[in-house]
């Protein structure tokens, strides 16, 4: 029989039940079917209460917030310390860090339309405490290095997310 459905890749039986087990009550799931989909949508969505730092972005300003208790400067913000459970402050960042892990993305930034991969960090950003995963780039993949110094870098353009106002290079 054809198959009917388009976007099928294929069918695969999933591994039995482990040894020893008597009954598999999954034997009825076991066939897996894979399917190539891309899934595109549109929604609204609040930024609720770390729209400050959001709207900051747009003001080429670049905020983390600290926890009065320990003393953690969390970036992306956070409005409550996970360690202390208190409530944080807004502190200013400077626009300088290092690279702690680097990756080249398989896919591309549709709202950028897409014409080329992306590579990706995880930041450590002078004054912060967690690491920021934010866009590098100009930059070869083979550059991308642990303690690579960066410097962050502001769009000219207008964008489509606020994430987007900003990515980082090295300095």
């Amino acid at each position: 029989m054809t198959d009917r459905v388009k976007r099928k890749l294929e069918v695969r039986p999933a591994g039995d039940a482990g040894p020893g087990d008597a009954v598999d009550p999954f034997a009825a799931f076991r066939d897996v079917e894979i399917l190539d989909m891309q899934l595109a949508f549109a929604f609204r969505h609040s930024l609720g209460k770390l729209s400050r730092f959001f709207l900051a972005l747009e003001q080429r300003v670049l905020l983390g917030t600290a926890c009065p208790v320990c003393g953690a400067v969390w970036l992306p913000p956070r409005v409550v310390c996970p360690d202390d459970l208190a409530v944080t402050d807004w502190v200013e960042l400077g626009g300088r860090g290092r690279l702690a892990v680097g990756s080249l993305s398989a896919y591309t930034l549709k709202t950028a339309g897409g014409e080329r991969q992306l590579m990706l960090g995880y930041v450590e950003v002078e004054g912060a405490t967690s690491l920021l995963l934010q866009q590098i780039r100009n930059a070869d993949a083979d550059a991308l290095v642990p303690g690579l110094e960066l410097k962050i870098v502001w769009s000219d353009r207008p964008v489509d997310h606020p994430m987007e106002l900003f990515w980082f290079e090295p300095a």
